[in-house]
């Protein structure tokens, strides 16, 4: 038992010992211990200012205490919270109705968490194999882009299979790789539903698709009578400097998944949007999400949802993205980068053998005031808040381009 769970004047190396102590090892963060944000600043339990370029994967990426949402779950919480699904309340039907317009669709299924999102699609997806295309249940299939979450993440962890394996119903084909969609389809059209990548990569790396290939995708599913289900969790909702990264490619696919930013950096909600055919196609019970679609949740999405139609967040995008990548490419000119992918507002830059890996840098870059997501290879990915100043963008790059000279 501990005596006084309390910590709230402990210094940050206590917090992190009770992290480390008590908390199942699930996460490997950075050793920062932040006690109140604003905007694209974060402040540590010490004081200590840091410009986040992490947003909240993606779960920040309209900023931290944005005023709108937050406004709106300040008037919710004063009137209706939480309900059973067992009743209707008033946001919920608004907050479909929005999704499907905003997507172009008819139906929309609110989930409180991205995972929760694919396994919703993935759901939806095989029900519409079995009542409409006709596929015996229990042998629908679904070919994924390798480096999709489902596959490399854990999602469907109940399956049995190890992390890296290939869960049971799943094709695996590489992403970017036009060619090993069509043959995947060729080899088992009769019993695939349907096909999930993201159209941007995020989950494992950002990583840009090569021209042609979504089109190539999205032509191959239609052809092959199977649905094309996009993954838009990191890219969607202005990320790339449009609300989905389809959009780039002039692609719309059959579903959407969409992931925390929805929740407007208030409290975690994701959604699946989709036609009526496929979201029909779910009976009560087969994918019954537990507390997504409350009225909190729907209140602070619709107002999201509202910002997005003024179109505010995509301009930003664009335009600090252009700002990022064209300050990125300089480090690549320098050599302090091997290499930088990205789109809008959202990169990843390779490192150098000598700069160090993708943790160590990001370590670093605490020293300087500014917070990164650092794999352990030798990568840095940089998804700052579209809320960012192009003043405060240009200062956190100047200190990444410092560390990174230094480091060269």
């Amino acid at each position: 038992m501990i005596a006084n769970p309390s910590l709230s004047t402990a210094s940050p190396a206590e917090h992190l010992a009770a992290a480390a102590t008590h908390g199942a090892p699930t996460h490997d963060p950075l050793p920062v211990v932040i006690a109140s944000a604003r905007g694209a600043w974060v402040t540590d339990v010490e004081g200590r200012r840091y410009l986040d370029l992490l947003a909240g994967s993606p779960a920040t990426a309209f900023g931290h205490r944005h005023p709108r949402p937050v406004a709106e779950a300040r008037a919710q919480l004063n009137r209706l919270t939480v309900t059973s699904r067992a009743v209707h309340h008033e946001h919920f039907g608004a907050l479909c109705a929005a999704l499907a317009a905003l997507c172009g669709m008819e139906m929309a299924l609110p989930v409180t968490g991205g995972e929760e999102a694919v396994r919703a699609a993935v759901a939806a997806a095989r029900a519409w194999g079995h009542r409409v295309k006709g596929v015996p249940a229990g042998r629908t299939r679904v070919v994924v882009a390798a480096g999709n979450v489902p596959v490399d993440g854990g999602v469907f962890a109940g399956t049995g299979a190890e992390r890296g394996a290939h869960p049971p119903g799943f094709t695996v084909v590489p992403y970017g790789d036009l060619a090993a969609v069509a043959a995947a389809l060729d080899a088992d059209a009769g019993e695939t539903v349907a096909v999930l990548l993201e159209p941007v990569g995020g989950a494992a790396g950002v990583r840009v698709p090569p021209p042609g290939y979504l089109p190539g995708v999205r032509e191959l599913t239609r052809e092959c009578g199977v649905l094309f289900l996009a993954d838009e969790r990191w890219s969607g909702l202005g990320r790339t400097g449009a609300t989905f990264a389809c959009e780039h490619e002039h692609v719309v696919p059959d579903l959407y998944v969409l992931g925390t930013a929805l929740g407007g950096g208030v409290l975690p909600v994701a959604a699946v949007v989709s036609s009526a055919a496929v979201l029909g196609a779910l009976r009560p019970g087969e994918h019954r999400p537990a507390s997504g679609g409350g009225p909190l949740a729907c209140a602070v999405a619709l107002e999201v949802l509202a910002m997005l139609r003024e179109g505010e967040p995509q301009r930003r995008a664009r335009e600090r993205g252009e700002q990022l990548h064209h300050e990125l490419a300089g480090l690549a000119a320098d050599g302090a980068v091997t290499g930088v992918r990205g789109r809008g507002l959202w990169a990843e830059v390779d490192l150098g053998p000598a700069v160090g890996g993708g943790r160590e840098v990001a370590e670093r870059l605490l020293r300087h005031g500014v917070l990164v997501r650092g794999g352990p290879g030798p990568a840095l990915r940089l998804a700052p808040p579209l809320v960012i100043s192009a003043r405060d963008l240009g200062w956190a790059l100047e200190q990444l381009r410092a560390e990174l000279m230094v480091a060269r």
